[in-house]
């Protein structure tokens, strides 16, 4: 979320990596273009950095760039689950080590905008893959407002997938689990940002939202603390979990003193 999510991103991943040596590294970059979507230079960037594929939601639009950009790359994701005719996929094949990681990104349908059904779309993805490669080890991001959808979801293709992990709340929950399927739940892993906020925008600004015109109030993303979130999952070769990790680096998610902190600006990490 905003520059606070480019600078820990930069500050943390590298180090992530050298440590847990993952084999594939999935990011949710739909709010890094200052709290709005993703330019395909945030994409670059983060590959760069050692990210594998790069997830979205229902800001993928928002930037101008992005639906030339995911048209020409495979390692950006829109939801699935948009109608026919959208820009790009939401579903990439990972290849490494002679073993593939599908990766699918699929957007909830309560309280959010009106989209294809994420149940239907997610079975013939799983027809499909069935037919063509043979069922590989698959990754969900769900981006869903509500908390009971994504456990549905997860419920009903526990056993089919490997890990359904939640985005788009920005609030980190305490319930990482694996379901009695083997597949690894989470329902939201939470935001990379400025946890000093209102999930991730300033809290003045926020407020002024509230209680002013939401259409002339413009959101400004709060950027002094960071804070990295995410989620560690070990599979089995069978493609069951084994092992779900939250991750969480950087300031308290809840600073008692912020005033005793050095800001982000005096670290060198802002653009």
């Amino acid at each position: 979320m905003g520059d606070a999510w480019c600078n820990a991103i930069r500050l943390y991943i590298p180090g992530l990596i050298k440590n847990l040596q993952p084999d594939v590294v999935i990011a949710n970059g739909e709010n890094a273009a200052n709290g709005r979507g993703i330019t395909a230079a945030h994409c670059r960037n983060l590959h760069s950095l050692g990210v594998d594929c790069i997830t979205s939601g229902n800001h993928i639009w928002d930037q101008d760039d992005t639906a030339g950009y995911i048209q020409q790359t495979r390692t950006l994701l829109r939801p699935a689950n948009y109608p026919a005719g959208a820009p790009g996929n939401g579903l990439y094949l990972h290849e490494f080590d002679a073993r593939t990681l599908a990766i699918v990104n699929l957007i909830g349908r309560r309280f959010m905008q009106p989209v294809d059904d994420p149940f239907d779309t997610m079975s013939r993805i799983l027809d499909a893959l069935n037919t063509t490669n043979g069922r590989p080890h698959l990754f969900v991001d769900f981006h869903a407002e509500a908390a009971s959808e994504k456990m549905a979801f997860a419920h009903r293709f526990d056993g089919s997938v490997s890990a359904v992990i939640g985005t788009h709340t920005h609030v980190p929950t305490a319930d990482a689990r694996i379901l009695p399927g083997g597949t690894a739940y989470m329902t939201d892993v939470g935001m990379t940002g400025d946890y000093d906020s209102i999930v991730g925008i300033r809290k003045d600004s926020y407020l002024q939202h509230l209680s002013a015109d939401p259409q002339k109030q413009k959101l400004i993303p709060a950027n002094r603390y960071m804070t990295l979130c995410g989620v560690l999952v070990t599979l089995a070769e069978t493609g069951r979990a084994e092992k779900i990790q939250p991750l969480r680096l950087g300031d308290s998610l809840i600073p008692s003193m912020p005033d005793t902190r050095n800001p982000v600006e005096a670290r060198g990490l802002t653009d």
